[in-house]
């Protein structure tokens, strides 16, 4: 078995030619660029059981060579696709098992373990893989990298889709390397990393799949995984979260691909936040700073998303036809175009693709390396610390609970703030608890930090009105404006009703993590 360690790239034809021209290549290849055709037959069941758990089987023919490869287990990784892989020569255009058997070879096992016989019987062709590859080895730093450009098309019976990506695959060396050339690739044409490979597509194409929103997926941790283990793959599931929405937030008219980043981006903080306070480090401390300022600029476009949605065409829709209201809703339309396309310009884009680069890097250097050369520089049980963590967020948050006061404005956002911190981290560590207590708790705590977040939508909503009233635009319609105050000045007080009735639900829960 080998494990296959590659960074996939998305790129445009036209960025694809550039980047052939480019002095970079030439001047770190140590073999000349090769090009060929690869044509691949992925099978599977008609049930699609290989799909399921994780594994795929292909033929592949390049020239007059046939190959049979299975993949599967592994991660992604910020782009970087680590599977195990099976591979064995056949003669022809036909799956081969006979050979396994003959060859008494170590992977024998493997193979009858991931795919039976029972299996077997049941295997035909599913999609297939068309593209060409021009292929050359290039020495980077002190690793070896090949860097294949494919461009072709991924085929069901029924549909087809064209594909165009970079592949760095690591021959020898750290992965860190392959994101360093990858940085260094961004700084010449714009790319995008994906997290989809060519079989993913194949099966996408296959079973009809549709793009929408992904929601973050926490994983499963046990007691006995170390802290620095149970940061890793949080920081990692979390760049996934931001990624799997990121071409949405790019292209589509669907507000929840931006929210779900922004929500990606908040939990990234909260688990940054606890890795500083074990261990200090300046690149982690200047990604932080740039993660913050990132939430600010996506929360401009989601403070506008929310006030159109929640505000203004609720009040078009009961009052049809009121000149002011409609006038309200195309200023704030405007506004919310300005903020997308900012988002959506080249220079952000490039942005965005930078910083999960910077923390791919990040993520396999020294900070991490040295604390597995000596972990005690960490705290080693992600139990204990957990325990810690949560005690001390829930004693914060319940002492601000209870003195809201006359709800003052400052009070309710920290309180916010803090509900967030519990939440999310409450969330990362359940797992290492009682399941329906830790799940009884969040429902709780959940239901507080919706009304919170109710209430914080209409402080904004009061500013985004001022920022209104003084454009030229309303200056005709000022009663449009007084209107929609008068709108959410009801629904504040139902919100401060509904937020101590939650706090009181809330303060009835047990935290999960007390024995």
């Amino acid at each position: 078995m080998a494990i296959e360690t590659e960074l996939k790239l998305r790129i445009a034809p036209g960025q694809l030619a550039r980047l052939k021209r480019h002095a970079l290549l030439r001047t770190h290849q140590v073999t000349r660029p090769a090009t060929r055709r690869l044509y691949n037959i992925y099978y599977d069941t008609p049930k699609l059981e290989l799909h399921t758990s994780g594994m795929a089987l292909r033929l592949r023919r390049t020239g007059r060579q046939w190959l049979q490869t299975l993949k599967g287990g592994g991660s992604i990784k910020a782009g970087m696709h680590q599977r195990n892989e099976w591979e064995v020569p056949v003669k022809g255009m036909a799956l081969d098992f006979s050979q396994l058997a003959e060859s008494g070879e170590p992977q024998t096992a493997e193979w009858e373990e991931h795919l039976p016989k029972a299996l077997r019987k049941k295997l035909q062709p599913v999609f297939v893989t068309d593209f060409s590859r021009s292929s050359r080895m290039l020495q980077w730093q002190d690793a070896l990298i090949e860097l294949c450009m494919d461009q072709g098309v991924v085929s069901t019976e029924q549909h087809s889709t064209p594909v165009c990506e970079l592949e760095l695959e690591l021959k020898s060396g750290q992965p860190q390397q392959l994101f360093e050339l990858a940085l260094a690739i961004l700084e010449i044409v714009p790319f995008e990393l994906e997290v989809v490979s060519k079989a993913e597509h194949g099966y996408r194409l296959l079973t009809g799949y549709s793009s929408k929103p992904v929601k973050g997926a926490v994983p499963n941790f046990t007691k006995t995984d170390t802290l620095a283990e149970v940061f890793q793959t949080l920081i990692w599931s979390c760049l996934l979260h931001l990624q799997s929405n990121l071409r949405g937030a790019m292209s589509s008219d669907d507000a929840e691909y931006l929210h779900q980043m922004r929500v990606a981006l908040r939990r990234l903080r909260v688990v940054l936040r606890m890795v500083e306070k074990n261990r200090a480090d300046e690149q982690l401390a200047a990604l932080s700073k740039e993660v913050a300022a990132l939430c600010v600029a996506l929360g401009r476009a989601r403070e506008w998303d929310v006030f159109i949605a929640q505000t203004v065409q609720p009040m078009c829709a009961r009052m049809a036809g009121h000149t002011g209201l409609q006038a309200l809703l195309a200023s704030s339309k405007r506004q919310r175009d300005a903020c997308y396309a900012a988002l959506r310009g080249e220079v952000q884009a490039h942005e965005l693709q930078r910083l999960i680069v910077r923390f791919a890097i990040w993520m396999n250097g020294s900070y991490w390396q040295q604390l597995q050369i000596e972990p005690h520089q960490i705290e080693s049980s992600a139990h204990d610390f957990a325990t810690r963590r949560l005690n001390k967020l829930s004693q914060r948050f319940a002492q601000s609970g209870q003195h809201l006061g006359n709800l003052e404005a400052e009070r309710l956002h920290a309180l916010r703030i803090l509900a967030k911190k519990l939440r999310y981290s409450a969330e990362f560590f359940a797992g290492l608890y009682d399941k329906q207590k830790a799940k009884n708790f969040l429902a709780a705590l959940s239901d507080v930090q919706d009304v919170l977040g109710q209430i914080n939508d209409i402080a904004v909503t009061h500013r985004l009105l001022d920022e209104l009233a003084g454009s030229p635009d309303l200056s005709a319609h000022q009663d449009a404006v007084v209107l929609a105050k008068g709108w959410i000045a009801h629904d504040l007080s139902h919100q401060f009703t509904a937020l101590r009735k939650a706090i009181q639900r809330f303060g009835r829960e047990q935290p999960f993590w007390d024995k």
